[in-house]
């Protein structure tokens, strides 16, 4: 049975695009969007590629790739094979695929992601919290919204995935260029993103909140100053955590070394 969090594959194409990445929120508080600035300005001279994309022009025997404007539809085909026709047509946004998943990765290390860009939906459910404004825990049964997306990704063929992103990365690559980048290496960007995923803290014991306004924050300084996606693994519990960095080691493998078996 297919189930909503499936979109999990499209999310985690690269460290979970859009698993529902947000500051902690009320049921009802709306979320602003966050700009898209890149992270700092593309310098002169940009530092050589740290991390070469293996299997360099595989894919090729498929044929040519279509322009960026046009690969919606093939990424989609692709992720079908993949997750399955039914999950991708209900969960992964129709269109802009590529760039949404560029966006979101290049904010994940940031405070704020562009909840617009996503390039899917959210999970399932509302933030819970136990207590009130001043003395509040975070609430297990956050825990258990993501179980379902956490089982979906801890069962996900990271060579197949990774076959699929070399397969496209041109423009992936074209993508975050247009971003702001156009010396950047967007797999350099990707590896940096996992790697600033997998050093999210493991919290001991509820994780202490505060509501100061109309959203919940993380009471503890060093938490509530954490990057966007390593706040959502925060909240997603210690178990999800460890079930998602260790798909992020193995993604991170793919696509720094080593040979990818095609789809």
């Amino acid at each position: 049975m297919v189930n909503k969090p499936l979109i999990g594959v499209a999310a985690l194409i690269f460290v979970m695009a859009a698993a529902g990445v947000y500051y902690l929120k009320t049921r009802n508080a709306p979320l602003p969007a966050a700009p898209l600035a890149p992270a700092s300005e593309p310098s002169a001279s940009e530092p050589a590629i740290a991390h070469p994309l293996p299997g360099a022009g595989a894919g090729a025997s498929e044929g040519p790739l279509p322009d960026l404007g046009s690969s919606d539809a093939p990424l989609r085909d692709a992720l079908a094979q993949l997750a399955g026709a039914d999950a991708v047509k209900s969960y992964v946004a129709p269109e802009d695929v590529i760039r949404r998943i560029v966006v979101t990765i290049d904010n994940l290390p940031r405070q704020k992601v562009a909840v617009d860009k996503r390039p899917a939906t959210a999970v399932e459910g509302s933030f819970a919290a136990n207590g009130d404004e001043l003395h509040a825990t975070l609430d297990q049964r956050n825990f258990e919204r993501y179980k379902p997306l956490v089982a979906v990704i801890g069962k996900l063929d990271m060579q197949q995935l990774g076959a699929v992103y070399i397969r496209f990365y041109p423009l992936f690559q074209q993508a975050y260029q247009n971003l702001g980048y156009p010396n950047g290496y967007f797999n350099d960007r990707l590896v940096e993103v996992i790697d600033a995923m997998l050093a999210t803290p493991e919290p001991k014991g509820p994780v202490q909140l505060v509501r100061p306004n109309v959203m919940y924050l993380y009471a503890d300084p060093a938490l509530e100053t954490r990057p966007a996606g390593q706040k959502l693994l925060i909240r997603m519990g210690p178990e999800n955590t460890q079930i998602i960095k260790a798909k992020l080691t193995e993604l991170r493998a793919v696509v720094t070394a080593g040979t990818l078996k095609h789809p």
